[in-house]
């Protein structure tokens, strides 16, 4: 088998076989370089909350907060409370917390959900154990190895990695990151 035939075999087959992991990847990685715009883990609500009745430390056990929070609809998100201040009730829940300043009555409610699809991307992303690490690493070969073939797909001509476009396109690809690292670190 010629060279260049095994060249475009196992770039087009690499590229079939680690596509799902290329778009996941890409997503979860646009996701992190945007963690001061929002969360790609979690969907973070907060609420305001009111207590009818005046209350006092003592007043508070176990089945008053469950049924504080049957009235938020959380009773089964009950996890544990406590107190970090003489006036300040804090209940664990099991997504989520509330937190409530019984000389005013007022308090917050905090929700946590899990964000569908980038979640479980960015745990993928984070490399969640010594067999996906393995596997990432065969990723990222694979990745040097589609790229390297890339260059080689067109045989000549301006577009081929000889011709004036192809050597163009890859000296910029190469100055870009190498000028952006030089710049910021």
């Amino acid at each position: 088998m010629k060279l260049r035939k095994l060249n475009s075999i196992l770039h087009r087959d690499l590229g079939y076989l680690f596509f799902g992991m290329s778009i996941i990847y890409a997503l979860s990685g646009i996701a992190l370089n945007h963690l001061r715009d929002w969360n790609p883990n979690y969907i973070i609500k907060n609420y305001t909350v009111t207590l009818n009745d005046s209350v006092t430390k003592s007043d508070i056990d176990k089945d008053w907060v469950v049924s504080l929070l049957e009235d938020l609809d959380l009773s089964k998100e009950y996890k544990k409370h406590y107190f970090p201040s003489e006036q300040t009730l804090k209940v664990f829940l099991y997504h989520g917390n509330v937190e409530v300043n019984m000389a005013t009555n007022k308090g917050t409610m905090e929700i946590i959900k899990k964000r569908p699809v980038f979640n479980q991307m960015n745990f993928l992303h984070y490399n969640p154990g010594a067999w996906w690490k393995w596997f990432s690493d065969i990723f990222c070969v694979a990745w040097i190895i589609i790229a390297l073939s890339g260059l080689f797909i067109i045989r000549s001509g301006k577009n081929s990695i000889t011709g004036w476009k192809g050597i163009t396109y890859t000296v910029v690809g190469i100055l870009i990151p190498l000028i952006l690292f030089l710049l910021y670190v």
